[in-house]
């Protein structure tokens, strides 16, 4: 009875302090504060090791308090940025394709990154629904990241393939500019993204 009574008494002391240390907003704000830097910290250190760290870092730290530390939330956010942006840009060289006065090497430089832009949507696409799957661990998880990050590194050819098409025309006009402003920031994202999923996948695999 007495340890019984001793234990009640303890745990409803914790209980009240508890509740004293939220009654003090400035403890709060300091405990969410500690979080939320822990959470960016962490976020900045996945980012080294990516390519364009500081593309990285300036991109996900908004999210810091949906990530936390998790490397799947952190590659899935990731890839689902560089959906969103391939997805913008897309649009952007769809809509620049149809402009009157386009050369025909320029029309042809332009149609192809209509279609390989549009290749490199899907195939991010189908990453994001392949990194939904519960994946478990072992064998099958290896096998759907290596699905994953062929999906994610063709999305990247795409990019790159489009790039070299629009290089190669004679001239370097307005609109090529555009399309390869718009095209190299989709290759950055998805190259950042690509990375923060073999950092989850090596580490998953790690511990399986």
């Amino acid at each position: 009875m007495e340890g019984s009574y001793r234990f009640k008494a303890v745990a409803t002391l914790s209980i009240l302090l508890q509740f004293t240390i939220c009654m003090n907003p400035s403890s709060c704000s300091a405990a969410e504060a500690n979080s939320g830097e822990t959470n960016t910290q962490f976020i900045k250190k996945s980012c080294h090791a990516t390519t364009y760290p500081r593309l990285c870092i300036s991109s996900l730290s908004t999210y810091a308090s949906k990530i936390q530390s998790s490397p799947k939330i952190l590659a899935d956010t990731a890839l689902s940025m560089s959906l969103e942006t391939a997805r913008s840009a897309f649009t952007t060289v769809t809509k620049l394709s149809k402009i009157h006065g386009l050369q025909p090497a320029e029309a042809a430089a332009m149609s192809d990154c209509v279609e390989l832009v549009g290749d490199s949507v899907d195939e991010i696409q189908r990453s994001l629904k392949e990194m939904e799957q519960p994946g478990g661990g072992g064998l099958n998880f290896v096998s759907l990241m290596n699905d994953v990050e062929t999906w994610v590194s063709a999305a990247l050819t795409d990019d790159d393939t489009c790039m070299d098409a629009i290089a190669g025309l004679a001239t370097d006009g307005k609109v090529h500019r555009i399309v390869r402003r718009r095209i190299l920031h989709v290759a950055q994202m998805t190259s950042n993204a690509l990375a923060l999923i073999n950092i989850y996948a090596s580490t998953k695999t790690a511990l399986s």
